[in-house]
C-alpha cells in the first residue's frame, strides 16, 4: 500500500545584516550539505508567525521581534515523498548573535555577503533571494 503524501506547513527567515544574509548550513534531507534559511516547521495550533519566530531561536539563538511576509515557497520534492509549503518571512528586527543550536540538525551558522552566497543553496533560498531582488528591497550585486 502506498501512503498518502500530504503538504506540510513550514517557515523560514531572512535576515540581512551589512549586506549579508544569515544562513545555515543543513544536515538533515531533504537538501542536506545545502545552506538555506533558518526555519522548520509549523506545529499544531501555531500560527505562522510564532512559527518563525520559534524555529530561528531554537536553530540559531536570534530573537526576532518583527516581521514582514516576503515570499510563499512551494516546494515539490517527489524524489523525497515531501511537498513543503513555506511562507517565508524578512525579519525587520532581531538581536542576538547567531550559533548553532540544534546541533544534529545543522552544521553551521554564518553570515554570508549576497556578493558571495554558497553555491549550494536550498530552493526557498532561491525564491527568497529572488523577491527580495524583485521587490527592490537589496541592490543586486
Amino acid at each position: 500500500m502506498t501512503r498518502e503524501i500530504f503538504p506540510r506547513v513550514g517557515c523560514g527567515a531572512v535576515l540581512l545584516k551589512n549586506n549579508a544574509l544569515l544562513l545555515v548550513h543543513r544536515k538533515r534531507d531533504p537538501e542536506s550539505d545545502h545552506w538555506g534559511l533558518p526555519g522548520g516547521k509549523v506545529d499544531p495550533f501555531e500560527t505562522v508567525p510564532q512559527a518563525v519566530v520559534r524555529e530561528i531561536k531554537e536553530e540559531t539563538g536570534v530573537h526576532i521581534t518583527h516581521l514582514r511576509l516576503l515570499c510563499l515557497v512551494d516546494h515539490i520534492a517527489p524524489d523525497h515523498s515531501a511537498h513543503w509549503v513555506a511562507p517565508v518571512y524578512l525579519a525587520e528586527k532581531f538581536e542576538g548573535k547567531p550559533s548553532v543550536k540544534e546541533p544534529n540538525a545543522l552544521a553551521g551558522v554564518k553570515w554570508c555577503p549576497l556578493n558571495a552566497l554558497p553555491a549550494k543553496l536550498t530552493y526557498a533560498t532561491h525564491i527568497a533571494l529572488k523577491a527580495l531582488y524583485a521587490q527592490n528591497m537589496v541592490v543586486q550585486a
